[in-house]
């Protein structure tokens, strides 16, 4: 029984042999074939321009380190305004996304109040009416359209204060 066993052991192997030693022809046709593609060209690589440096003139223009309309930065005394959001509130559920990602989708009016119907990326519908927050940017809605929905945003300044930005969620078609 072993020596059977040895036998079909050695026929299996010789015939897995046998089988490794097949005609390579459509391989060496193909290398053929590759070898005699005719060659391109390939583009030099771009030289490098040299820095240039730029002066700047501020003649006619606005001075970047003064603060724009609207903006508030640090004044002279490093005062910063006294803007700041109110942390100590309950997070509205639509302060959990992004403005571009809600969805305007509709308007109601009920018992003289205007609501807008936003739709969240969970697309779950929200009703929300002046007054209310919305966005990741303490969003306090100022008025409620049928084409929009009027917020200011709280962002930072990047001077460690903060400014008020205007923001508006338009309705979708």
């Amino acid at each position: 029984m072993n020596r059977q066993l040895s036998l079909y052991a050695v026929l299996g192997a010789a015939l897995l042999l046998s089988a490794c030693s097949r005609s390579m022809s459509d391989l060496e046709a193909w290398v053929v074939e590759v070898k005699a593609r005719k060659t391109t060209q390939i583009d030099p690589i771009p030289q490098m321009k040299q820095y240039e440096a730029y002066a700047y003139v501020g003649e006619n223009r606005r001075d970047p380190f003064i603060a724009a309309p609207g903006e508030t930065r640090p004044n002279d005394s490093g005062e910063l305004s006294a803007l700041r959001p109110d942390l100590n509130r309950s997070k509205e559920p639509l302060e959990e996304f992004p403005i571009d990602a809600l969805r305007l989708v509709g308007v109601v009016t009920f018992n003289a109040k205007t609501y807008a119907m936003v739709k969240a990326p969970d697309s779950v519908i929200h009703r929300v009416t002046t007054g209310d927050h919305l966005g990741q940017n303490y969003g306090r809605i100022n008025r409620v359209s049928e084409a929009e929905v009027s917020l200011t945003e709280i962002i930072p300044d990047g001077f460690g204060g903060f400014i008020e930005r205007a923001a508006a969620l338009a309705a979708t078609e």
